[in-house]
């Protein structure tokens, strides 16, 4: 592994904070995450600063110095500054002790040292010198050099007590271990923590929702996800954080016929919606929400189960029962809802795209899967195709290829009936005006028909064929113009 070497060191603010130590009389270092990511070659723009005395002070004179405007948290001891595209955070050196039955800490100001040992792992454990008669010197007490070398999770301090200090710990070990890891080199989580997660896996219930759901949130967007589940699902976590994942487990055997084993199939999935496929414009959300769907598409199966012994397992109705689950998940979790409602519609309609593919695709049935799914169209189909996870070869490659004919039929359809945002020609005030009616049931019954007859290809989707045809239907249910 490569020492700390000038590009790293060599950014402005660094000397500004080492001018600022010196006028002080305290000790400052870069510590976490900057430091982890130098040595890996990695980007990073968020710079955490340690100082021997208080961090709000020292950034109240470096924003002085620099010009800079300073946020300052005092609930938590720490000011932010942005200088040249970075978010620097200061804090001031502390220790840290616990009560089991709550997650916050009682704080006292401390040394570096101190500060190092209440780490969460090794390789963010790691600090380097801004003193100038040390600047750059690599503070590293617990060898977390050593274990970024090895590709290794590890607790500086007894992960016991680490773990029932903080549990959310247990959260950024997978996490760490997801976001790390390359092709090249696998991060793993060493035993002796793992046996602690098991452990510990209950006190995951004293933390919030909310920071579930945010680490959560940062597994999904690492490059392979399903690292971050299957470790999870080791560790005994899983069960507290997605039981109804945990559920999909397992294969069961009746007769001689088996099924897949779903969890794993939804994690292949999961890894399938790659970061290249929403496009740059999107971005990291949009990864995000659509990973989401990936990952529940198949979690309503566990429940709609069932043994025919006339063609073996099946689990028809799964993606409206996992549909419904999509709420429950997200309140617990407290995600958002407006998120969910996207989530739920590709849960939802997951299979279309792939019922298409079995059966000849008529115009009739691409007009209705684009008023169904409207703009998430293209999110749908990415889906399905990360969905096809077959083994045999020759019966990926033909679903692929009427993959390729629904796609390029969808295009048609749309290009010819603009269905993916319809908008019924016919409006409640314009039957009212013809009938001489009030808001009244059979107005909606009478938009319903002309809106089924446009999806089934009956009439155009325009105003002259849509108003034909609404007074064509409106005697059926006892309408008179007037």
């Amino acid at each position: 592994m490569p020492t700390v070497v000038p590009q790293f060191l060599s950014k402005p603010v660094f000397s500004h904070v080492s001018d600022v130590a010196e006028s002080l009389g305290v000790r400052a270092f870069v510590i976490g995450g900057y430091v982890r990511d130098c040595f890996l070659g990695r980007q990073c723009n968020d710079i955490d600063i340690v100082v021997e005395g208080s961090g709000l002070d020292f950034a109240k004179e470096l924003g002085a110095a620099l010009g800079r405007h300073v946020s300052y948290f005092p609930n938590f001891g720490t000011a932010m500054l942005r200088y040249q595209g970075d978010e620097i955070e200061f804090v001031g050196a502390r220790r840290e002790s616990y009560r089991r039955e709550s997650r916050k800490p009682i704080v006292e100001n401390g040394t570096l040292e101190d500060d190092q040992k209440r780490r969460d792992f090794t390789i963010n454990a790691m600090a380097f010198s801004l003193q100038k008669d040390s600047f750059g010197e690599l503070v590293d007490p617990f060898g977390g050099m050593k274990d970024l070398s090895d590709g290794i999770i590890r607790t500086p301090l007894d992960p016991d007590t680490t773990y029932s200090d903080d549990p959310l710990r247990m959260l950024r070990a997978v996490r760490f271990a997801a976001k790390l890891s390359t092709p090249e080199r696998k991060f793993r989580i060493v035993e002796e923590s793992m046996e602690s997660m098991r452990r510990m896996a209950p006190r995951l219930d004293i933390l919030s929702r909310e920071r579930i759901a945010d680490e959560l949130c940062k597994m999904l967007v690492c490059d392979t996800p399903s690292i971050a589940f299957r470790l999870m699902d080791r560790a005994g976590l899983l069960h507290y954080i997605l039981p109804e994942l945990e559920a999909l487990k397992g294969v069961q055997t009746v007769d001689g016929k088996g099924h897949k084993d779903n969890f794993e199939h939804s994690l292949t999935v999961l890894d399938n919606i790659r970061r290249e496929d929403v496009g740059p414009q999107e971005g990291r959300d949009h990864l995000l929400w659509l990973r989401w769907a990936a990952l529940l598409h198949d979690i309503g199966k566990a429940s709609s189960k069932r043994f025919d012994p006339s063609v073996g397992w099946t689990f028809h109705g799964h993606e409206v029962v996992g549909a419904r689950m999509v709420p429950k998940i997200f309140s617990r979790l407290r995600l958002s809802m407006d998120e969910m409602k996207y989530v739920q519609k590709l849960v939802r309609l997951h299979l279309r795209p792939i019922a298409l593919v079995d059966e000849e695709v008529t115009d009739s049935a691409v007009r209705r899967l684009l008023f169904d799914a409207s703009d998430d169209i293209d999110d749908l189909m990415l889906l399905c195709n990360a969905d096809i996870t077959s083994k045999n070869e020759a019966k990926v490659a033909r679903i692929k290829a009427n993959f390729a004919l629904v796609k390029s039929k969808l295009v048609e359809v749309e290009a010819k009936d603009a269905i993916r945002n319809f908008k019924n020609p016919i409006d409640g005030e314009y039957v009212m005006k013809v009938y001489g009616i009030p808001p009244c049931q059979q107005i909606g019954q009478l938009k319903e028909m002309v809106k089924e007859a446009i999806l089934d290809g009956k009439i155009g989707n325009n105003f002259e064929q849509a108003d034909a045809y609404m007074r064509q239907c409106a005697p059926l249910l006892g309408l008179k113009e007037v």
